[in-house]
């Protein structure tokens, strides 16, 4: 059993998003956004567009914990371009990944006819082994220390008594994230099972929230939304699903999206699969990030593409905004191989910039 304390985890924190570990800055950290006039289709696919903005690659090489079920990858290189025109800027990152991870807590027919929900969860309570493959984006917007300390600023960890925040913390995770009063954190979280299939980002945002009485995620909330989201595929009485896809197709495999969802009829044989999780976009600003990623030959292609400048509600405080292209913005990025928590991480800070 794993135990976890400020000394053997000092420069690791741990919540079920993105976590830097604090350190000097890679040799190169800089990402620098091209103009384009041409016209980016978010598919996972890299056009020649791509090929006029220049790579930065960042090695992770770190994980906050090490669980006994963890099987996933330990470093991995992950190589971003950036393009911007005058209304949006794009991303493009590229990195490998050997096995592409979807089964996300799929309900699996049993020999004698049951369905079971196949989990595999860590001393902590989180899983890595059903789950999937996500990819997260953290942007400093006014936090004190970021640009210096990347998600250090707010990353607080267990204490001796495996408390934070005076709160016990012991099973649940070795740290948590909040920030200072008034300082806010965005978050971009790419998930290949809950979002990738409808072809947005789970836009959300890091605050001063220390207490899980409050909010159950700590300072971790998703942004003001007008719709859309994600849910258990469950029935009433919680002992199979409630629904399932019309047609399997590799891709809806573990997701039910909108235009495949039906009732649930059971024709299966043991050992068939079912997804565990119903997805539509999100609409208002959570859903104003829009992303797609392709797994090929071992590699993930991720596009993303998001306004300059959002206009949504709260935005002030949720997103990061790019209205200064002289302004140099402060950000990092993590890698979960088939893991709700645990994911490997970069020390420092990167920035990305603009060039006119």
């Amino acid at each position: 059993m794993n135990t976890f304390s400020k000394t053997s985890l000092a420069l690791a924190c741990a919540s079920s998003m993105l976590m830097l570990a604090p350190a000097s800055y890679a040799a190169d950290s800089s990402l620098v956004s091209v103009k384009t006039s041409s016209s980016i289709t978010l598919d996972g696919m890299a056009e020649n567009a791509w090929d006029s903005a220049k790579t930065l690659s960042v090695r992770l090489d770190n994980l906050p914990y090490k669980p006994d079920n963890y099987k996933g990858m330990t470093s991995v290189d992950v190589n971003l371009k950036s393009l911007y025109d005058d209304q949006f800027v794009y991303f493009l990152i590229q990195y490998k990944d050997p096995t592409k991870s979807l089964m996300r807590y799929p309900w699996e027919k049993q020999a004698d006819g049951s369905w079971k929900q196949l989990k595999d969860k860590d001393h902590t309570g989180h899983d890595n082994v059903y789950y999937e493959d996500k990819l997260a984006l953290l942007w400093d917007i006014n936090a004190r220390g970021f640009g210096k300390k990347g998600c250090d600023a707010a990353c607080h960890m267990q204490d001796d008594d495996g408390k934070i925040n005076g709160i016990d913390q012991k099973g649940k995770a070795p740290g948590r994230k909040y920030t200072r009063k008034d300082q806010t954190i965005d978050m971009w979280h790419w998930k290949s099972v809950r979002m990738n299939p409808v072809g947005v980002i789970d836009d959300q945002y890091i605050d001063s929230v220390n207490d899980p009485a409050v909010n159950k995620n700590w300072g971790r909330h998703g942004d003001a939304k007008t719709g859309g989201g994600y849910v258990n595929n469950m029935n009433e009485a919680k002992d199979g699903p409630a629904f399932m896809n019309r047609t399997q197709d590799g891709l809806n495999d573990f997701t039910i999206t909108p235009d495949q969802k039906t009732e649930f009829v059971d024709t299966f044989k043991p050992g068939d699969m079912v997804p565990g999780i119903m997805s539509t976009a999100f609409t208002g600003s959570r859903g104003d990030i829009w992303a797609k990623g392709a797994w090929k030959e071992g590699m993930w292609t991720i596009e993303i593409k998001r306004k300059l400048v959002t206009t949504g509600e709260k935005a002030d405080i949720q997103d990061v905004q790019f209205s200064d292209l002289g302004k140099a913005y402060s950000f990092g990025v993590s890698v979960f191989d088939n893991s709700q928590i645990n994911h490997i991480y970069h020390e420092g800070v990167l920035k990305l910039s603009f060039q006119k």
